[in-house]
């Protein structure tokens, strides 16, 4: 058999690189999205670091067919690190401390933003499903900074201007991209685990997978809090306003890997199954949106991707790309959006040629 060829797939997305400086302090109005927020918002809150060129590796069953750029460099991966929240919340329901994600967040977690009679509604599903509808100020961010906000693969209709107030829906009826409800979403899950968010990741979930040890995740400079009498910081579900997950290509490949295999790493259940499954299942009232990870059902985010692909998708052109069908995981960083489907289409065809 033939080594699959990859190169067209893997020069479109180096002709395509995102066109935001490597270094964000080079040109710091053309790097990040805190820009578009209203003031005093638009700023960042924690630090962030140059980065690399575009860079990529391609597994299919677990084996590395191709790799470009530099996959092993750690860098600010934004949203991606929605979908590691959710994993982190199926770290929580094995060992029981979240039994039943249709629970309201305030019956075990009083005093931390959901008690008064809106926020009573909101549960853990809610929130990793994007619909919680949370409103109060997290970390000194009041939800109402992400209000209106459009993200790429939203398909609903623009419906007013960022920041402006919108009229608050019931929990479980409106989905909108919020990243200051994810950062209460991380806030519960560190009052949940009493532990480092990073810390529980790395021990539960980065260093049985052989993740490498350069990754970091970090909050901002003023996220700190006090769990359990020790005073600890709560990281961001992504980079929006700085700090963020920085990791390598390789690694997150490891843990798409992990995911394809519904938990399942080495003859150990790292995750529950059917929570990884459960990840994959559309919202209700977003069939597009799965828990923290976007569907392609129907080929609604790229029409050449499998129907079961699902991904875990950044600001700044970071994908990775979660592929049943053809046993596949691919990881893309740093691809202007423009050229996003042109990429995956590219990658499609070889994949579809290969089989599964």
């Amino acid at each position: 058999m033939s080594t699959p060829d990859f190169s067209d797939a893997i020069a479109w997305a180096q002709q395509h690189e995102v066109d935001w400086p490597r270094d964000p302090a080079a040109d710091p109005p053309r790097w990040g999205v805190h820009h578009v927020d209203p003031p005093p918002y638009n700023r960042l809150r924690g630090l962030v670091h140059a980065r690399g060129p575009v860079s990529g590796v391609v597994w299919q069953h677990g084996k590395e067919l191709a790799a470009w750029g530099e996959p092993e460099r750690a860098d600010l991966t934004f949203s991606v690190a929605k979908t590691y929240l959710a994993v982190l919340a199926g770290v929580a329901q094995a060992r029981g401390l979240l039994p039943d994600a249709d629970e309201p967040v305030v019956r075990r977690l009083p005093g931390i933003g959901f008690d008064d009679a809106h926020n009573r509604q909101v549960t853990w599903a809610h929130l990793l499903e994007q619909t919680s509808e949370w409103q109060g100020i997290c970390l000194g961010m009041p939800d109402q900074v992400e209000h209106y906000r459009r993200v790429s693969h939203d398909p609903k209709p623009p419906q007013g201007r960022k920041g402006d107030a919108r009229p608050l829906q019931a929990p479980g009826s409106y989905w909108e991209y919020n990243d200051v409800r994810i950062n209460q979403l991380s806030l519960a899950l560190l009052h949940l685990f009493g532990r480092p968010l990073p810390q529980v990741l790395r021990e539960a979930v980065m260093q049985p997978i052989g993740a490498s040890d350069n990754w970091q995740w970090v909050g901002y400079d003023d996220a700190w809090v006090e769990v359990g009498g020790q005073r600890v910081q709560s990281v961001p579900g992504g980079s929006h306003w700085g700090a963020g997950l920085s990791i390598g290509a390789r690694d997150q490949a490891r843990l798409g890997q992990l995911l394809l295999d519904g938990g399942r790493h080495a003859g150990s259940q790292l995750l529950p199954q059917d929570w990884i499954e459960r990840m994959q299942q559309p919202c209700a009232i977003a069939p597009f949106y799965g828990r923290l990870a976007w569907l392609n059902r129907g080929g609604s985010m790229f029409a050449d991707a499998s129907h079961t692909s699902w991904f875990m998708v950044g600001a700044g052109g970071h994908y990775v790309w979660i592929d049943p069908q053809h046993q596949a995981v691919v990881v893309v960083r740093w691809l202007g959006g423009a050229g996003a489907a042109g990429f995956v289409s590219r990658m499609a065809a070889v994949l579809k040629s290969i089989g599964s």
